[in-house]
């Protein structure tokens, strides 16, 4: 049992058939905050309440399935990008809204979506994984890192490989600090090819109380930088904390 209050959701456990668990007015730090403690994520439409969610199944990477192919192996030898952490979490998320995706004919990263999660990084929840080169950005992750999991919400790039780079950078870390898997809501093709794949709601709570219970420390919360090939050397498949 999840050993976290609620104030503000009903039980997502109880979610309907769809994965909706509640709506609302209002994107607050404190709304944010309930819901990603119990696996609760926000997924708005333009003109509408703000729809949240919590589906059944439920996306996740496991750091032991990773996969990478062999022709992004060679491009890694060779990448010189610059990691940064949450020093441009603003223009990550602007541009994840304006990242044109195949089947899509709009967003779902709203104004008032993105003002929330503005909010929610300030307040030290939402974080972003930037690749720059030469002080441009050219991709990026943000996520929200809660009680011992990290979920991801969207990816942009403006170079080929840039949002691969950023989540690799990311799956490092997190499995650095001794984290198994991460949260990926959905599963895309993109994600399903890297190793995501799709489990049953029971068992993702099952996954998220074991978090909570060995809650780390998420240590890019400040600001920071590094090189990718730094990052990445000599980390592989073999190489994941079991």
């Amino acid at each position: 049992m999840i050993n976290q209050p609620r104030y503000f959701f009903p039980d997502p456990r109880n979610a309907l058939a769809d994965g909706l668990v509640a709506m609302s007015d209002e994107l607050t730090v404190d709304l944010l905050k309930e819901a990603y403690s119990w696996g609760i994520f926000p997924w708005p439409y333009e003109e509408s309440p703000i729809l949240w969610f919590s589906p059944d199944p439920r996306g996740i990477l496991y750091f032991s399935e990773v996969h990478l192919s062999k022709s992004f192996h060679k491009f890694v030898k060779k990448c010189n990008w610059e990691i940064r952490w949450n020093t441009a979490f603003d223009q990550v998320i602007e541009n994840c809204a304006l990242q044109k995706r195949k089947g899509d004919t709009g967003t779902w990263i709203t104004e008032h979506l993105m003002n929330g999660y503005k909010e929610f990084h300030r307040a030290g929840y939402a974080h972003s994984i930037e690749v720059w080169e030469k002080n441009e950005l050219i991709g990026g992750v943000y996520g929200v890192y809660m009680q011992g999991s990290f979920s991801g919400e969207s990816m942009f790039f403006k170079k080929s490989q840039a949002s691969k780079v950023a989540l690799l950078a990311l799956i490092v870390e997190l499995n650095n600090l001794g984290l198994k898997w991460m949260d990926i809501q959905m599963v895309t093709p993109n994600l399903q090819a890297l190793g995501g794949r799709y489990i049953s709601r029971e068992k993702f709570y099952k996954e998220l109380q074991l978090a909570h219970e060995k809650s780390k420390l998420f240590k890019p919360l400040s600001p920071r930088s590094s090189s990718f090939s730094r990052i990445i050397v000599g980390w592989h498949r073999d190489q994941v904390k079991k």
